[in-house]
C-alpha cells in the first residue's frame, strides 16, 4: 500500500470519529499550551534576569566590616573568623584600610560608602529613608543604576542629592522634581539627579553625609566598593584584596574580620535560581501533555477495536502488517500534529494575557513572556512525538491481528 493511500486512511478514520478525535486532541492541545506558556515565562525571566545582571556589574567587589555578617548575607567570601566575633570591640574599616587597596594595581576606582537611615521633610511631609554618602568623584563611574532625570553627582557638589524613582514620584505626596529643596535631619539639599529604579533611597556627598548621620565618625566607612580592571581577574583581584587586607588590619585567614563580596557570584546564584523555577514550571506543564499522551492511547485502543474487521478485510485484500501500523501511527501522529499546532495558537495568545493575569509584582510579570521560535518547533516535535508514541502499541496489536480472527470479530 502506498504511503498517500496510508494517510488518506488515518485522516478518514479522523473524520470519522470527529468527537472522541476532537476531545482526544483538546489534551494535547491544554499540554502544548501550558507548554509554551510556560517556556515563554522562563524566556521572558531570562532576558530579564540577562539585563539585570549586566547591570550589576561584574566587575564590582563590595568590602565590609565584619566578616560573619558579609557571610551570611550571599554565602560568599570572607571567611568565618572565630575570634574577631569574640571581641566587644567595634569592627570598622578605616583610613588605613583604604589606603591599602589603593597600593593594589589592579583596582581602578574605590568609592567609600556610609549609609543610616535618617529622617526625611518636603512640603510638610515626613518620612524615614536610607542615606547613602558617597564619595562624588567616582560614584557615577561604579554605579550601576542609571539617570532617569537631571544628573550624577559631580566632584564639586556639596548640599545636593540623587533620589531613586519611588521616591520622587510616589513617596510623598506630591512628586519631587529636579532643583526641589529636601530637608534630611534639618539640613536642606538641593535635588540635582532622579535615578531610573523603583528604590527611596538618597545619594550625597559622603563629607555631607557625615553631618547629617551624628553617629557617623569621619573617616570611617561602612563599607568599600571596588571596581576592578579586568573582570576576567576577578578571583586573583578578590585574593589580593583580602590579603592586603589581612596585613594592614593584623588579622589571619581564621580570624578575619571582613567580607569581600563579588557580584559575579551574586548573578551566579540568582541565574541557578531562576533556571530552577523554569525546569519546575516546565515539569509542570509536562504533566499535562502525559495526560494527553494516555488519551490519544485509549483513543487508538478504541479505534483498533472499531476497525478490527475493516483491519481484516484490509488484510484480505493484501494489505500487509507495516500497512495497517502506518495507518495507525499516521491517526495517532494527526491527532498530535492538530492538537500541537492549536496548542501553540492557544499558548502563544495565553502568554501575552499572563503578565496581566500574574500582577507586576512578580518577577516574571515584570520580565513580560517572549514565544520564540525554537520553543514553536520544540512543542510541535515533542506533540507529534507524543501522540505516535501513544499510538505506537495500538497501531502494533492492530498490524499483527490475523485476517481470519479479524473478519469474525463482532
Amino acid at each position: 500500500m502506498k504511503l498517500n493511500k496510508c494517510f488518506k486512511h488515518a485522516f478518514n478514520m479522523v473524520l470519522h470519529s470527529k468527537l472522541r478525535s476532537w476531545l482526544t486532541i483538546t489534551g494535547i492541545v491544554i499540554g502544548v499550551a501550558a507548554v509554551i506558556a510556560i517556556v515563554s515565562i522562563g524566556d521572558g525571566m531570562q532576558q530579564t534576569l540577562n539585563a539585570q545582571l549586566n547591570s550589576l556589574g561584574g566587575d564590582i567587589v563590595t568590602i565590609t566590616a565584619g566578616a560573619e555578617r558579609g557571610g551570611n548575607m550571599f554565602g560568599m567570601r570572607g571567611g568565618g573568623g572565630g575570634g574577631a566575633q569574640a571581641t566587644t570591640k567595634e569592627i570598622v574599616l578605616g583610613r588605613s584600610d583604604l589606603q591599602a587597596l589603593k597600593g593594589i594595581p589592579d583596582i581602578a576606582l574605590i568609592d567609600t560608602n556610609i549609609r543610616e537611615s535618617v529622617n526625611i521633610s518636603y512640603l510638610g511631609k515626613t518620612g524615614k529613608v536610607s542615606v547613602t554618602g558617597v564619595d562624588q568623584k567616582v560614584w557615577s563611574q561604579i554605579t550601576t543604576t542609571t539617570i532617569q532625570t537631571g544628573r550624577m553627582l559631580d566632584s564639586a557638589d556639596q548640599n545636593v542629592i540623587v533620589i531613586g524613582g519611588n521616591l520622587a514620584s510616589s513617596y510623598f505626596s506630591q512628586p519631587v522634581g529636579i532643583n526641589k529643596m529636601v530637608t534630611i535631619n534639618g539640613n536642606a539639599f538641593r535635588v540635582v539627579g532622579i535615578l531610573s529604579d523603583q528604590t527611596t533611597s538618597v545619594y550625597m556627598p559622603i563629607q555631607m553625609a557625615y553631618q547629617v548621620m551624628p553617629d557617623k565618625t569621619n573617616g570611617i566607612y561602612d563599607t568599600f566598593v571596588v571596581k576592578i580592571r579586568d573582570q576576567n581577574q576577578l578571583d586573583f583581584v578578590i585574593t589580593e584584596i583580602q590579603n592586603k587586607l589581612m596585613i594592614a588590619r593584623h588579622v589571619t585567614q581564621n580570624t578575619m574580620d571582613f567580607s569581600v563580596t563579588s557580584r559575579k557570584e551574586m548573578q551566579q546564584a540568582r541565574a541557578a535560581t531562576m533556571s530552577s523555577m523554569s525546569n519546575f514550571l516546565l515539569a509542570i506543564a509536562a504533566v499535562s501533555l502525559i495526560v494527553g499522551s494516555i488519551g490519544i492511547a485509549n483513543t487508538m485502543f478504541t479505534s483498533v477495536l472499531e476497525k478490527t474487521k475493516e483491519i481484516g478485510i484490509m488484510k484480505a485484500i493484501g494489505a500487509r502488517n507495516p500497512d495497517i501500523l502506518l495507518i495507525f501511527l499516521f491517526n495517532a501522529g494527526f491527532i498530535g500534529l492538530v492538537g500541537g499546532v492549536i496548542g501553540i495558537i492557544l499558548g502563544t495568545i495565553l502568554s501575552g494575557f499572563l503578565p496581566a493575569l500574574m500582577g507586576g509584582g512578580l518577577p516574571m510579570a515584570r520580565g513580560g513572556t517572549i514565544v520564540t521560535l525554537n520553543s514553536i518547533i520544540m512543542a510541535l516535535s515533542v506533540s507529534v512525538t507524543v501522540g505516535i508514541l501513544a499510538g505506537l502499541i495500538p497501531a502494533y496489536q492492530a498490524s499483527k491481528l490475523r485476517p481470519v480472527d479479524a473478519l469474525r470479530y463482532e
